[in-house]
């Protein structure tokens, strides 16, 4: 099965797709910037990209953490960035009016992993119409997302993408289980690796921690298996992001990484089809 969003196709193992981008919206002029360099790197590489920016975060570990701009302003940004770039969008939404709001700005929905039982918020995306990424709860095994894509489905809606991001281990770690990729892809759906937030270091002190020297070898691993699409976040200074500072990929190691994995993606692909 396939996701089709205008000329980008994400399963029937096509080449994969990049869902990429900064955590969240801290201003405009960064968003900017790393969309239009992470669209040339793309587009040197044809390499098909949908650009992701949360307009909020809205399950912050620490009250004090940086949540966003505020909504209507990191909507109109998003919104900018598809008009203006050209970009296909994705972001998150926490809530059934989430769903509403964005409507206009973005091409998919997110489903936080958090929030991946929430019925009502699973059955409002689905009614949005538009393409629904549910990412795997922390705490669910890889065929119980068949529960929550059967919610979105209910609506009539089969435009459907399965997300790993790690499964709890302990309490202040994750790890990923390759066969979780290969499990939910047997159930139907197009399947994403994120490979960021599967580094992280859940809740650990006032902010989440995490292990970005494993970002490159999950991609790595996760392209072999052959993966639809891989989520990155992806910042031009990591270290003093506003949000996930401690998971996220430098912009300025993209480039060389995406290469090696899109020699990795055709390797595998032939092999698939």
């Amino acid at each position: 099965m396939s996701v089709k969003l205008k000329e980008i196709e994400i399963g029937n193992n096509k080449p994969f797709v990049l869902i990429a981008g900064p955590c969240v919206v801290e201003n405009e002029k960064m968003i900017f910037e790393t969309a239009e360099a992470i669209k040339k790197i793309t587009a040197d590489l044809q390499i098909p990209f949908i650009f992701k920016s949360s307009f909020k975060k809205a399950n912050r570990t620490n009250l004090k953490s940086f949540t966003g701009l505020g909504d209507d302003e990191s909507i109109a940004i998003l919104k900018k960035v598809k008009d203006q770039l050209h970009l296909p969008i994705i972001t998150d939404v926490h809530s059934e009016t989430d769903v509403d709001k964005v409507f206009d700005a973005v091409d998919i929905l997110q489903i936080p992993a958090f929030l991946s039982r929430q019925t009502d918020l699973l059955i409002a995306a689905g009614q949005s119409g538009k393409i629904v990424n549910i990412k795997k709860g922390q705490f669910l095994a890889p065929e119980d997302m068949k529960h929550a894509a059967d919610k979105v489905l209910s609506t009539g809606n089969n435009k459907i993408l399965l997300t790993e991001r790690g499964t709890t281990f302990g309490y202040h770690d994750l790890v990923v289980d390759m066969r979780s990729l290969v499990i939910m892809k047997e159930l139907g759906y197009p399947v994403v690796m994120d490979a960021t937030h599967a580094v992280q270091l859940p809740s650990k002190g006032t902010i989440s921690g995490g292990q970005p020297k494993f970002i490159k070898p999950l991609a790595r691993a996760a392209i072999a298996i052959g993966i639809d699409a891989l989520f990155l976040e992806v910042h031009p200074d990591p270290k003093n992001a506003l949000s996930d500072a401690a998971s996220q990929l430098p912009l300025s190691d993209l480039k060389n990484l995406l290469i090696e994995l899109k020699e990795i993606d055709q390797i595998t692909k032939v092999r698939l089809i």
